[in-house]
């Protein structure tokens, strides 16, 4: 596999669940197509080129939307690394939303997004939330249909915990590449929950000891969900941390956006920020996170963690 197909070659990935309107099943529109082909030029011009959706992102209107960009963008397919998630289902009618793993369940729904997405392939296919009734034996089935249909060329997971992946992996003949959490300044249950074992953030988010590390020990790339923390560090808040963050910024001369991706890129555990949004101006802010290696020291990383708790480390 060609080193820039490998989802872990990439050290930044523009998550797309912005595109395509509202979260309903109203039909997208003309402006809709507009705002994602936008969005997908201003990722490129900041050198990202690895998109992320999944099949429940505004009712499959994100993947369509994005879709709609490719067929009108011809060779944009072969200069991008797209990767969907499957295994959420919405509520629908008296139906709870819940999630689903059955094997039917998962061929059914990649077969939609490659419809959606305009494609014949997904680079990459992430199993979204851990479905306590799935069997890792019918999971597997599924998969290898999928890769020796030539359908899928990478699988991953999101939200799973280590003994998750290791249980799904034994089955697996190709291995799992990714595992997506939810990690950023403010989230930061997945680095407390490995150092401050007595407190509660040990058990949340799913984020049990040693997840991360054995993800790094069987070659698994973490990628970050809303690392960004919805603009709560880069806004006009005056704060300790985000003056700390807009500190240093201009000391390294790049953007608060940057330090909050550099601060999880510094991580030796190999973490990919998947950034959100979808405001051109907020994408280019993000540009140094490609292009240069994080420049923040070991003290430097520190400062952000506690001034982020508002309490010293014990």
């Amino acid at each position: 596999m060609a080193e820039q197909s490998d989802i872990r070659a990439h050290k930044l990935i523009h998550g797309c669940m912005g595109l395509g309107g509202g979260w309903d099943s109203r039909p997208y529109t003309a402006e809709d197509v507009q705002h994602a082909e936008s969005t997908v030029e201003a990722a490129l011009a900041a050198g990202i080129t690895a998109f992320d959706h999944a099949d429940i992102y505004r009712y499959g209107k994100s993947e369509a939307v994005f879709g709609e960009v490719l067929a009108r963008t011809p060779g944009l397919r072969g200069r991008i690394v797209l990767q969907t998630k499957c295994g959420i289902r919405m509520p629908d009618g008296d139906q709870p939303g819940h999630y689903d793993l059955r094997a039917a369940s998962i061929l059914r729904r990649v077969e939609e997004s490659l419809g959606r997405l305009r494609t014949d392939v997904l680079d990459v296919l992430l199993l979204h939330r851990p479905d306590p009734l799935a069997d890792p034996v019918e999971i597997a089935e599924a998969l290898t249909s999928l890769r020796a249909q030539g359908l899928v060329r990478q699988f991953g997971v999101s939200n799973m915990t280590g003994p998750q992946i290791a249980s799904l992996q034994a089955h697996l003949d190709v291995p799992l590449v990714v595992n997506q959490l939810e990690m950023s300044l403010a989230q930061r249950d997945w680095v407390e929950a490995g150092v401050l074992f007595n407190t509660p953030a040990a058990t949340q988010n799913g984020f049990a000891p040693g997840t991360l590390e054995s993800c790094a020990s069987g070659g698994i790339r973490l990628q970050a969900w809303g690392p960004l923390a919805q603009g709560r560090f880069t806004t006009g808040t005056d704060t300790p941390v985000n003056r700390l963050v807009a500190d240093l910024a201009r000391r390294k001369d790049t953007t608060p956006q940057t330090i909050l991706l550099w601060w999880l890129q510094r991580h030796p555990a190999g973490i990919t920020p998947v950034i959100g949004t979808s405001r051109p101006e907020r994408i280019s802010a993000c540009r140094d996170a490609v292009l240069r290696e994080p420049d923040l020291t070991h003290e430097e990383w520190y400062e952000l963690w506690v001034a982020a708790r508002g309490r010293p480390l014990p």
